[in-house]
This record gives structure tokens, C-alpha cells and sequence, in this order.
């Protein structure tokens, strides 16, 4: 997280901007997601005893993200209404029997992380086809499958076709489908920002209007 110019926050993917950097680029949502993960509060079995999934539901998202890390390995089963801690030992042995009562490999799917280390996914992806599949999507499949389907549809190619400074500099920005602001509130400083401080020196291929 700590770079040589600054803060780099791993929050979202919203995208560096062109230009000079400032120590502290990250807003409320990537300082909580740092320190969600950096936190020494722990969740026990008792936590999971006292509160039903009646209860967890109808908790806030910051009151949960705020009660601490996994100490154990927890199940809900069917009918139950509360998470039960498990050994490691069954827990593998569930993710076991799941995997062996499927009629065909190709039917699993491995997800993986994109921060995730090289050695571990380098061990991930070896169980995977060892199990007899390649089916390895990581973190972006979830986040950007759609995404990347209605560009390749709309415009040819599964990415994104701007650049920050497009984005300063736009006249008009549409998004349908999505809030931003609770979830990538960075780029909401962009469309605050006159479109005089966009970077002279910034450029991009603007995509050319279809027929």
C-alpha cells in the first residue's frame, strides 16, 4: 500500500490519474476496506451463537464488517439458522464431497483472488486441473463479466475506451445501473473538478461513432 510518492489505496479500481500524485489518495470506502483487513478484532464461534442469520441480516453492513476476522472455520446447514464452527479437517472434507458429487469436472468453477500471492495461486490453480478443469476466473470475472460483455457487444472490445481526463472533461456523463458514489466515491471528485484542471498533456482515443 505504501509507495515510493504517496498512498496507494487498493480500495477500488478506479484507476490512477494522470498528473501529480498526492500523499493520501483514498476515500472512506478504501479506508475502511484497509482497515477491515487490518484489524485484530476476531469473530468466535460465540459471536455466531448469539446472533442468527435473522439478526446478521438485518444488521448494518458497517456494524458487520466492523466486528472482526474469522477464528474458525463456520457452516450454515440446511434448515439451521445459525452458523456452526467446524474442524478444518470437515471442512475440506465438505469442500471434498462437493466437488466428487459433481457429474463432470467442467461443472466447478475456482475462483481466486486477484491479489492473492503467486505461490498460493500457483497452488490453486494446480489443484484445479489436477481435479480436471481450467476453469480459474479470478476476482474481475465476478466484478467486470458484464461489463466486459455489454462493451464487446456495444463497441468491439470488452474494455474501456477513456481515461480519467475523459472523464474531467466530459459534457455529459451517463450511468445507468449503477451508483457509484457509495462504491467508488473517487471518481466522484472528477465530475466536481472543472475541466480546466484536466492535464494538458493528457490524451486519449476518443472511439469512433458507429454506423
Amino acid at each position: 500500500m505504501n509507495q515510493r510518492n504517496g498512498f496507494d489505496c487498493p480500495g477500488c479500481a478506479w484507476p490512477e490519474e494522470p498528473g501529480g500524485r498526492k500523499i493520501a489518495e483514498f476515500c472512506e470506502n478504501g479506508a475502511k476496506a484497509v482497515a477491515e483487513e487490518a484489524t485484530k478484532r476476531v469473530v468466535t464461534p460465540e459471536f455466531f451463537a448469539r446472533h442468527s442469520i435473522a439478526d446478521l441480516e438485518a444488521r448494518p453492513e458497517y456494524w458487520l464488517s466492523q466486528q472482526g476476522r474469522l477464528t474458525h472455520p463456520m457452516v450454515l446447514r440446511p434448515g439451521d439458522d445459525h452458523y456452526r464452527p467446524i474442524s478444518w479437517a470437515a471442512a475440506y472434507q465438505l469442500i471434498a464431497d462437493e466437488l466428487r458429487a459433481l457429474d463432470d469436472p467442467n461443472q466447478a468453477v475456482f475462483y481466486t483472488s486477484g491479489r492473492t500471492s503467486n505461490e498460493a495461486a500457483f497452488l490453486y490453480q494446480l489443484m484445479a486441473r489436477s481435479f480436471g478443469t481450467n476453469n480459474l476466473p479470478d476476482c474481475s470475472n465476478m466484478c467486470h463479466e458484464s461489463s466486459g460483455a455489454a462493451l464487446s457487444e456495444t463497441i468491439g472490445i470488452g474494455k474501456g475506451s477513456v481515461s480519467v481526463a475523459d472523464v474531467v472533461n466530459a459534457d455529459l456523463i451517463v450511468i445507468a445501473g449503477q451508483n457509484p458514489a457509495p462504491t467508488i466515491r473517487a471518481c466522484c471528485r472528477c465530475w466536481r473538478r472543472p475541466r480546466a484542471t484536466a492535464p494538458a498533456s493528457s490524451r486519449s482515443t476518443r472511439c469512433p461513432k458507429r454506423a
